[in-house]
């Protein structure tokens, strides 16, 4: 049991050992940096034997008791330039204040430049020797500058001092990303009076350039009159020229429209006059046929039908004629035959058919009695009779029916029939 427990004291024992190991031998390199493991010796990339070696953006492990590692940062440092009483070209001492951005190279071969002068070195060491190193440069840049150049073109004077400066921080392994120029001023007002006449100059160049301007302004102006005003013409004139293009084309067109719109009247009325004529000749035709229906037909058919009657009444005529011919044959051939009262025989003959002729033109009168007075005398009968009558006449009373009313009131067994005079004048009566 011992022996296991000491195995296991032993394995933890190593097993920490060997990761306390794996953590002072083990290195990562961060992105904004550089590892430099010195003490054995590499081949770099311009074929040189350095003693170190580099590892930028991973990690390696350092060789016990053979290396021994250093990091160096590759972040950027603001440097803040400030040279007073440079002397420019023409002795005129100026003041320049400016801001530099510049970083440890990270890229062969300068990184070997930087590891070489710079390794150890803090960051504030490391700004001082750029500081310097800058203010070295700005100023041999501003010697070969008059204040003019300084002043005017300032990105000249940056490109200047970058080209100056380049090759100085590469030697040590620095990099400069950017610079700019603040401020340039002198202590003799140099910079002041020819920024008076600068301005002096800017204001002269602006009223001649503000002069010109109106004046090109007013010709501008008078120009664009001139092209308003020929557009205006040229618009009115166009317009013109469409207004009587219109005209004659409303002409023209009224015309074609009047002459087509005859035209159709004149070709409208040809139709009707046809059309009428057509119907004309109808009707004609109608008429014809109408008197052909109306009259000529039943014309004709009234001369045939008169034409059948006449052949029918002759023949009528003609066979009456012989059949009386036949009977008064006949006759003769009877009365011969008859002898003596052969004419009376022929007259009794004849009277009943007269006889039937006249009772058939009597109507039918009902008599109730009839009374025969003698018209010789002039009885008192007569009288009284003709009274009656009479009276019955023009008053409407009626005697006899009156006092026969009066029998049957008095008898219903008694009447009295009135006597019906008939006058010798009157004919017969009832």
């Amino acid at each position: 049991m011992s022996l296991i427990f000491t195995l296991l004291v032993v394995m933890f024992g190593a097993t920490g050992s060997l990761l306390l190991i794996i953590k002072n031998l083990y290195y990562i390199c961060q992105p904004s940096e550089v590892l430099i493991f010195a003490g054995d010796r590499h081949t770099v990339s311009d074929g040189r034997r350095v003693g170190y070696r580099l590892v930028k953006g991973g990690s390696s492990i350092r060789k016990p008791l053979l290396e021994k590692t250093f990091r160096m940062e590759l972040t950027n440092m603001i440097i803040e330039l400030r040279v007073t009483n440079a002397y420019s070209k023409g002795g005129i001492p100026l003041s320049v204040d400016g801001v530099a951005n510049i970083k440890i190279a990270g890229e062969e071969p300068a990184i070997h430049n930087a590891i070489e002068r710079l390794l150890g070195k803090s960051r504030e060491d490391i700004e001082k020797i750029a500081r310097e190193t800058l203010e070295g440069n700005l100023r041999g840049v501003l010697a070969t500058l008059t204040p003019e150049q300084v002043n005017e073109d300032k990105m000249a004077f940056v490109r200047n001092l970058l080209d100056e400066a380049d090759d100085d921080l590469a030697q040590l392994g620095l990099i400069l990303d950017n610079l700019q120029i603040q401020n340039i001023s002198d202590d003799v007002g140099y910079l002041n009076s020819i920024g008076r006449k600068q301005r002096a100059d800017l204001l002269r160049d602006a009223r001649i350039a503000e002069a010109e301007a109106e004046a090109q302004s007013a010709l501008q102006a008078a120009e664009n009159l001139k092209l308003t005003s020929l557009r205006q013409i040229e618009a009115k004139v166009a317009t013109t020229r469409a207004d009587a293009d219109r005209r004659l084309q409303n002409a023209l067109s009224q015309r074609q429209a009047a002459i087509s719109e005859a035209e159709s009247e004149i070709a409208a009325e040809v139709a009707r006059t046809e059309a009428e004529l057509a119907v004309q000749r109808e009707r004609r035709n109608q008429v014809e046929q109408q008197l052909q229906a109306d009259v000529i037909a039943p014309a004709a058919a009234a001369c045939q039908q008169a034409q059948a009657q006449a052949k029918g009444e002759a023949a009528s005529i003609i066979e009456d004629g012989r059949a009386r011919a036949e009977g008064i044959r006949e006759l003769a051939t009877t009365w011969k035959a008859a002898g003596d009262h052969a004419r009376e025989i022929f007259l009794f003959q004849k009277l009943e058919a007269l006889l039937v002729n006249l009772v058939a033109t009597v109507p039918d009168v009902e008599v109730e009695s009839i009374t025969v007075i003698d018209p010789g005398g002039g009885s008192s009968a007569t009288k009284l009779a003709s009274f009656m009558e009479q009276l019955k006449q023009t008053t409407g009373l009626d005697l006899t029916q009156t006092v026969k009313n009066l029998g049957n009131n008095n008898s219903p067994s008694a009447s009295l029939v009135p006597p019906v005079i008939v006058h010798p004048d009157q004919g017969q009566g009832s």
